[in-house]
């Protein structure tokens, strides 16, 4: 199959350049419209499911609430663990599923437990279903503020409930937008116990009218010949004087209005949580983004609908920046780029000191863009992007990325210098075939070799094996691709540029670095065989240094990340105030 592989290479050179200036335009295409993220997904399918429980504490909740629902979950097909955090008047259930499973079954499947469930808590208690998102799905915190305070706190918190977040959930790829901090707007209606037991009225009647000036009820259909009516009784209100003016019940015929015991007003919901932005009050929006959604492509559209959001908004409230992941995935993906730049600008470098030869250069170095580009459109079709973890795969790789193709020049050319001062010279073509053929095995096999040590990445399981096998894949493909290119590229660009190169006329072939090296090697040849039990008992004494080192190593599962920004967080005892909590 290689020999072919040469063989129509070399009759069809042609096609093979014009196949290769096409493939760097569509790599070009493929690269700039990759996804990028700081780390490969690492998202295992987890069904989030949230539980509003009123005033109960966190006993109550754990004991009521989240131990049946945890019970019911536990034996679902493909649960894997169930977690739950229980606070007063709420709590929060992860039902995690097995790596590669379908999030939406997995949502039915926990969706048909909770009703299994919902007859097993008290009254009144409902459970929803969290939106789809990812582990690292927090892309961006967005401060809102008045600047002057001529807007309110509740109008701004307001603003920000149903301006902002519901523009912002028109984006596709967030999958949720939570607002933290600020005076949510409420109806109040604040009953007077003395005005109750004046007139007679309880509370539950007060919250049974109440109830009814917030429902629109029908009354069937009206008929005649000709046409059919609906019948609307148009009860639901948002007016205040309207719910004030709602009546409660008679007394001797006389109505009492919701106005006689109680006023009725807009007013704050009771906090259990804030937010400020340098010290003063403000209301801080959290955007989660869906599993797969490209982090950056997402910031940049977000941002855009910001701006357009900005200028509806009254004119001393401010949108303002907070935290921007897509800044740190900038940082990280660009450090490795730089790292991938420096190390090809170094081969290059180095393989021309080595070679002095520009055609045999750039002959060699094609293996680099070439197999980058390859290795692209592999993760374009396979779903995977660009991050870390793929970035470094390459950059590892981007030494050995020549080795192929330059064992072939290397061959090839000095073949060529032969033929040429042959009495009765071969066609150029058949020597450049003999040539590659003469290393082919040698490279397929020193290739095959490289690949296997790292097959067992792929053997690691859960979370390591999420992080980790990207960076198997993008190694593993691009030395694949590397020695695709030096079994077809290669010799077709060889017979292009070699066969004619002035190169040829000299004697000798390298630089003076290549033959100082190599005076240098001899020397050191005759002495390690020479001293040969020496060597051997040096390199034991090393090996056991340093297996006797590893021990003292550190260990962590993953390097600390500079994100340029510091977060304090404070534990303070049970039962601290929040307007405490604010002081500290």
């Amino acid at each position: 199959m290689f020999n072919k592989m040469i063989h129509f290479s070399l009759q069809n050179r042609l096609l093979v350049v014009a196949g290769v200036a096409l493939l760097f335009v569509y790599g070009a295409f493929v690269i700039i419209r990759l996804p990028v993220d700081v780390l490969p997904d690492m998202n295992r399918p987890t069904v989030t499911v949230l539980v509003e429980t009123g005033g109960l504490a966190p006993e109550e909740v754990e004991t009521l609430v989240t131990f049946p629902i945890e019970t019911t979950l536990n034996g679902a097909p493909g649960v894997t663990r169930v977690r739950s955090s229980s606070a007063v008047g709420f709590a929060v259930i992860w039902v995690e599923f097995d790596w590669g499973t379908d999030i939406y079954i997995n949502r039915q499947i926990v969706n048909e437990r909770l009703q299994i469930a919902a007859g097993r808590l008290p009254e009144g208690v409902g459970t929803v279903m969290g939106p789809i998102s990812s582990i690292m799905g927090e892309i961006l915190l967005i401060g809102m503020r008045s600047e002057t305070g001529e807007t309110p706190p509740m109008e701004v918190r307001t603003l920000a409930d149903w301006v902002v977040r519901q523009r912002l959930l028109t984006i596709s790829g967030v999958a949720q937008v939570i607002p933290i901090g600020g005076e949510v707007k409420q109806y109040q209606v604040l009953v007077s116990p003395p005005r109750l037991a004046r007139l007679g009225i309880s509370l539950s009647e007060v919250e049974q009218a109440v109830k009814e000036a917030q429902k629109n009820t029908t009354g069937g259909f009206l008929e005649n010949p000709n046409k059919e009516f609906l019948i609307r009784n148009l009860g639901r209100t948002s007016e205040l004087s309207e719910i004030a003016n709602t009546v409660i019940t008679n007394r001797d015929h006389v109505p009492i209005l919701i106005r006689d015991v109680a006023q009725v007003q807009f007013g704050p919901r009771i906090k259990r949580g804030d937010a400020s932005i340098n010290g003063s009050p403000a209301v801080i929006l959290s955007v989660q983004k869906q599993p797969g959604a490209n982090t950056l492509a997402l910031t940049r559209e977000i941002e855009k609908a910001l701006a357009e959001i900005q200028g509806t908004l009254p004119t001393d409230v401010k949108l303002l920046p907070l935290f921007k992941q897509a800044n740190f995935i900038e940082a990280a993906v660009a450090n490795v780029e730089e790292a991938l730049r420096d190390g090809a600008i170094m081969v290059a470098i180095i393989l021309f000191l080595f070679l002095l030869n520009f055609r045999t250069t750039f002959i060699t170095l094609t293996a680099i863009p070439l197999s980058f580009i390859i290795t692209a459109i592999v993760f374009k079709y396979f779903g995977i992007t660009i991050n870390t973890m793929t970035l470094g795969g390459l950059a590892v790789a981007i030494g050995e990325l020549t080795d192929d193709a330059i064992v072939d020049v290397e061959n090839v050319f000095r073949r060529l210098k032969e033929n040429r001062h042959k009495a009765d010279p071969e066609n150029f073509l058949k020597v450049i075939y003999q040539a590659s053929l003469e290393i082919r095995s040698s490279i397929v096999y020193a290739t095959i070799l490289v690949i296997l040590v790292f097959i067992p990445l792929f053997a690691l399981s859960g979370i390591e094996g999420r992080l980790f096998a990207p960076f198997g894949i993008a190694y593993i493909t691009s030395i694949t691709a590397s020695l695709f290119v030096s079994l077809t590229v290669t010799p077709a660009l060889c017979s292009y540029l070699l066969p004619k190169s002035k190169a040829m006329e000299k004697e000798e072939y390298g630089s003076r670095l290549v033959q100082f090296l190599k005076n240098q090697d001899r020397k050191l040849l005759h002495f390690t065989l020479r001293h040969a039990y020496l060597v051997m008992a040096g390199a034991g004494i090393l090996f056991l240094s340093a297996v006797a080192i590893v021990p003292f190593l550190g260990r962590e599962f993953l390097p600390e990340f500079n994100e340029g920004t510091a977060t304090i967080s404070l534990l303070t005892v049970p039962g601290t105030s929040l307007e405490e909590s604010n002081r500290i």
